[in-house]
């Protein structure tokens, strides 16, 4: 749901970028998981939290000064699934997009999603078959999700 992007003061507070154009979506939940460096998952407990801009800011259970929030610069946010609730009609949870079967319009396979990302302008999909394609995740180009069937289909050509 977003990452570590720093420190903020020198209280442990920190800089959080969130994955979703909604900065206080993370806010609403008291506790997150943090995977840090070594690829564990941690529980923390939320003890605060502000808008700060594109970012919120987040005062964590057990990070007292600057230097612990710095060591976990880069930790990737997530909450967990229960807590979260269900995506309106043509909007989906990234996590449930990953590992889905990319298809285009004449019914030829692109390959698997392989990760989200996002522009700044618009999310993109990573596929991955023979080689990698980035495309756009937008109405334009993604014309059905099937989640059930785990299958996506795209107006895309194969030869792009």
């Amino acid at each position: 749901m977003g990452r570590v992007a720093g420190s903020f003061g020198v209280r442990g507070w920190l800089k959080v970028a969130p994955y979703s154009a909604e900065v206080d979506a993370l806010a609403a939940h008291p506790a997150w998981w943090l995977k840090g460096r070594d690829g564990e998952w941690r529980e923390l407990a939320v003890e605060e939290t502000k808008v700060h801009g594109a970012q919120l800011l987040a005062k964590l259970a057990g990070v007292e000064d600057r230097e612990a929030a710095l060591a976990l610069k880069g930790a990737v946010l997530a909450v967990a699934r229960e807590a979260l609730a269900e995506p309106g009609a043509g909007r989906y949870y990234w996590s449930d997009l990953i590992g889905l079967d990319v298809v285009n319009a004449r019914g030829e396979r692109l390959g698997t999603l392989r990760a989200m990302y996002t522009n700044g302008a618009h999310d993109v999909a990573e596929v991955v078959a023979e080689r990698a394609r980035l495309l756009p995740w937008v109405p334009a180009v993604v014309r059905r999700v099937d989640l059930a069937a785990r299958r996506a289909e795209v107006e895309w050509e194969a030869d792009w």
